[in-house]
């Protein structure tokens, strides 16, 4: 049996979430975009939530399309909010147009993203909410007019885009996961 970051064990979802996208790098423009949005959504919500709504939320928001985003109306937002597939929040909705508009003014939004990432450490047996790193992306973002991106989910962003690998010391996944960071981080 695989050794296992603890925070996966319990749902299939997790599991199969941690073995296959946590932690890998993302290195484009639109996945960095949709991570951060999803992140946003799952502010306050259990990251579960977010996995089972996932699927339907790419349909709904056109697979998190920067541009399709950044012309939506009050009157889609409004039919967002009648959708159970969805998270049914309205600043969170309305923040999800907004970032969109904001990230269309970032020349290079994923080098722009990438540029608050540490070079990688060693692997800690107990995971911070947030750091420097996290809360200079946090300020960063917010100056360029972006909502729901406070420095724990800039921080949980980073984990789950690869910026970061927190996975633990004991988890299968730590060194395949160390190799994509640094291979990503030395490609800047």
């Amino acid at each position: 049996m695989r050794s296992r970051c603890s925070w996966c064990e319990g749902s299939g979802l997790y599991r199969e979430y941690h073995d296959k996208e946590w932690g890998v790098p993302l290195t484009e423009d639109d996945a960095l975009f949709r991570l951060l949005m999803l992140e946003g959504q799952q502010a306050g919500l259990a990251w579960i939530t977010i996995l089972n709504k996932r699927a339907h939320m790419d349909e709904v928001f056109a697979n998190f399309d920067r541009r399709t985003l950044a012309q939506t109306s009050s009157t889609t937002i409004a039919q967002w909010l009648q959708d159970s597939g969805l998270i049914r929040h309205k600043g969170k909705l309305q923040a999800l147009v907004s970032n969109a508009q904001c990230a269309l003014q970032i020349t290079d939004f994923a080098a722009w993203l990438w540029s608050f990432a540490a070079p990688p450490g060693q692997p800690a047996a107990q995971v911070p909410a947030q750091t420097a790193e996290s809360q200079a992306m946090s300020k960063a973002l917010k100056k360029a007019g972006f909502r729901f991106v406070g420095p724990t989910i800039c921080y949980a962003f980073m984990q789950s885009a690869g910026m970061v690998n927190d996975h633990h010391p004991d988890c299968w996944r730590l060194n395949t996961c160390q190799r994509l960071v640094t291979r990503a981080l030395n490609a800047r």
